[in-house]
């Protein structure tokens, strides 16, 4: 596990690599400079990123949600105190876990497993979602093909959907790329 500790001091650094000692097979790299910090992560392609950042202003902050959007990452996040505004920012910003006032090296390891299972929980949601997107696109977009056939050919549903189905498997391709391909043809020829 590729891990990147992001902090600009030396000696709570240290708190995080003592606390992923335990951790097999764990590489750390230690960040401690904000400048270029994305460009640098891209480099390590860390797994998880642990970002201590003591007691930020609000720049400080809003610089490193920055960094947690643009990373597609789990993300824990240590901070000596907190605030509700900052608590939601984080978690819109990506930030799998948040944690205030909690920085001791025994508490590293189970902070890292909760801000993989969480991000993990999320990405299968996030998957989840972009596919049933998908797939009532597709539902809608064969439902207008199908319309298409019924009013120009004067089919009734159910064959204008043995159509579809029977053109798909004649040309080896999916239902709603042939419905596509329909949409767009009556499209062109001036239909709605």
């Amino acid at each position: 596990m590729r891990v990147a500790v992001i902090d600009e001091s030396a000696s709570r650094a240290a708190v995080i690599r003592e606390g992923l000692s335990t951790v097999d097979d764990c590489e750390v790299f230690v960040l401690t400079e904000r400048r270029g910090l994305i460009a640098r992560i891209a480099q390590i392609e860390p797994d998880i990123v642990l970002m201590d950042l003591g007691n930020p202003s609000r720049d400080v902050l809003e610089e490193y949600f920055a960094v947690s959007r643009a990373l597609d990452r789990p993300i824990a996040m240590f901070v000596d105190e907190s605030d509700d505004e900052s608590i939601v920012a984080s978690v819109e910003a990506g930030v799998s876990s948040y944690v205030v006032n909690g920085l001791a090296p025994q508490r590293i390891r189970p902070i890292l497993d909760l801000a993989v299972t969480r991000f993990n929980a999320f990405s299968r949601l996030q998957r989840d979602l972009a596919d049933a997107k998908g797939k009532l696109a597709e539902r809608e977009i064969v439902d207008k093909a199908k319309r298409i056939l019924m009013d120009s050919r004067g089919l009734p549903e159910p064959k204008a959907y043995a159509e579809l189905r029977s053109t798909a498997m004649n040309q080896g391709k999916r239902i709603a790329e042939i419905a596509e391909a329909i949409v767009t043809a009556h499209r062109l020829m001036g239909g709605t």
